[in-house]
C-alpha cells in the first residue's frame, strides 16, 4: 500500500510539474514577426531571430545585451550599428543581401562574438553564427529532398604519420552503397577554403543533397566523396607537424586510408580532386604534382596565377606540354563568382595555348561565398567518370 501511495505521489508531482511547464510554455508566445519576415534556416531551435524576407532579401537581427554601450552587426563586409530599446533589447535591419550562406558577427562594444541565435559553423578560423538568404524554387538542389534515397555521410578518424597524430575526415557513400555489396565506386576528394574544415562542405555546402540529387537524377555517376582538414593538425602532444605540405597526406595517409576502407576503384580514372577557395589552390598542387593518380579536377575560386605571369609558364610548367597534359587530364575545372576576381583571361589563354579538357563556369551574381560554390559542384560532379 505504501509504494502505491508513494507512487501516485510522484505521478501527481509530474503531473503538477509538467502542467506548470505547458502553462509556461504557452505562457510566453513570442511576438509575431514583421509581415514578410520568417526565421533564418539557420537559426537554434526556436529562436526567432535573424529572420529573413524572402523577397526584399533583407535580415532582421535582435540581441539581448542590456549592459552594453555599442552593439553592431558585422555581415558581408558592412557594419550595421543596433539600436537599444528600453529593456536593452537591440535591434537592426539590413541592406537587402546576395541570396545564399553569409558569416557573421555581433560586435559588443566593439568585441566581435558569436550570436547565440544561429547554429554554429566553423569559418574564419573561429565558430561562426550563419544566416541563409533564401533562393526560391532554383535553390532545391541543394535542399533536402524527401522523395529521393539518400546517401550517408561518415565521420571517421585515421591515423597520419606525416600529421604525426589522428586526423578526422567525413565520407558520403551513396544511396546504394549499402546494396550493391559487390560494387566498386570512383572517388572525388573534396576540400574547403582558408579558415573552414572538413566540415564546411556538409554543413554549409549541403554537398549530400546536392550529390543525392544529381545521382538520384541520373546526372552523376555513383560516387564517394572524402572531405579532409585542409591544414596540419597540432594538439599538446605535437606542437610541430613533421612536414607543412599538407598536400602529401591526401596522397600517403589519407588515400591509402581510403581505398582500404570503402570499396573504391583505384586508378587515376577513377579519381576526381576539388577545393574551393585555397582548396581548389591545393587541388592544383596536389594534382599537378600526382598526374599518375588523378584525371579529373576541379577548382572553384580557387585557380590562382600571379599578375603578369605567363599562366602557361607557371605551376611548375605542367601546362608546357598541351598535348601531354590533354591525354593526362580528362578534365579541369575552373568555377568563379561573376562578383569576384575572375580567372577567364587565364583560361582563354590556356585555350590558345591548346589546352582542350577545359571547362570554364562562372555563378551569376555571387561572390567569395558558399552560394558560388554549391553552384560550382552541381556543375562539376556530373562531368566526372564519364
Amino acid at each position: 500500500m505504501k509504494k502505491v501511495t508513494l507512487f501516485l505521489s510522484v505521478l501527481m508531482i509530474c503531473c503538477i510539474t509538467s502542467a506548470q511547464f505547458a502553462g509556461g510554455m504557452r505562457g510566453q508566445q513570442p511576438e509575431p514577426l514583421p509581415d514578410g519576415y520568417k526565421p533564418s534556416s539557420t537559426n537554434t531551435f526556436l529562436s526567432q531571430y535573424p529572420a529573413v524576407n524572402s523577397q526584399t532579401r533583407q535580415a532582421i537581427f535582435r540581441v539581448v545585451a542590456p549592459h552594453a554601450a555599442s552593439v553592431m552587426v558585422d555581415l558581408a563586409g558592412k557594419k550595421y550599428p543596433m539600436t537599444r530599446d528600453e529593456k536593452g533589447v537591440w535591434t537592426c535591419t539590413s541592406d537587402p543581401q546576395v541570396v545564399g550562406f553569409h558569416y557573421y558577427a555581433i560586435l559588443i562594444d566593439s568585441v566581435p562574438v558569436m550570436d547565440r541565435n544561429t547554429e554554429a559553423y566553423f569559418g574564419s578560423n573561429w565558430e561562426s553564427s550563419g544566416i541563409e538568404i533564401p533562393e526560391g524554387p532554383e535553390g532545391d538542389y541543394y535542399r533536402f529532398n524527401k522523395n529521393i534515397p539518400h546517401g550517408q555521410v561518415r565521420s571517421l578518424y585515421y591515423w597520419s604519420e606525416i600529421n604525426g597524430m589522428e586526423r578526422h575526415c567525413n565520407v558520403y557513400v551513396p544511396a546504394e552503397y549499402e546494396a550493391n555489396t559487390e560494387k566498386k565506386y570512383p572517388v572525388m576528394y573534396l576540400l574547403h577554403g582558408w579558415g573552414e574544415d572538413e566540415n564546411g562542405w556538409s554543413n554549409q555546402g549541403h554537398m549530400a543533397n546536392i550529390m543525392d540529387g544529381l545521382i538520384n537524377a541520373g546526372k552523376a555517376v555513383p560516387m564517394i566523396v572524402v572531405m579532409d582538414c585542409g591544414d596540419i593538425k597540432t594538439n599538446s602532444d605535437v606542437r610541430k607537424a613533421s612536414t607543412n605540405d599538407v598536400t602529401q597526406i591526401y596522397i600517403k595517409d589519407l588515400m591509402p586510408f581510403i581505398e582500404s576502407t570503402f570499396r573504391t576503384k583505384n586508378d587515376r580514372q577513377n579519381r576526381a580532386m576539388a577545393g574551393l577557395s585555397r582548396g581548389g589552390f591545393q587541388t592544383t598542387m596536389t594534382v599537378f604534382a600526382n598526374l599518375d593518380k588523378f584525371a579529373w579536377m576541379g577548382t572553384f575560386s580557387g585557380f590562382f596565377s600571379r599578375p603578369g605571369q605567363d599562366v602557361t609558364e607557371g605551376f611548375n610548367g605542367v601546362f608546357k606540354d598541351a598535348a601531354a597534359f590533354n591525354k593526362q587530364m580528362n578534365l579541369l575545372f575552373i568555377s568563379t563568382g561573376t562578383e569576384e576576381g575572375t580567372p577567364k583571361e587565364a583560361v582563354e589563354t590556356l585555350k590558345a595555348h591548346g589546352i582542350k579538357n577545359i571547362v570554364y563556369h562562372e555563378s551569376q551574381g555571387t561572390a567569395h561565398e558558399w552560394l558560388t560554390w554549391r553552384r560550382a559542384l552541381n556543375e562539376f560532379a556530373p562531368r566526372l567518370f564519364k
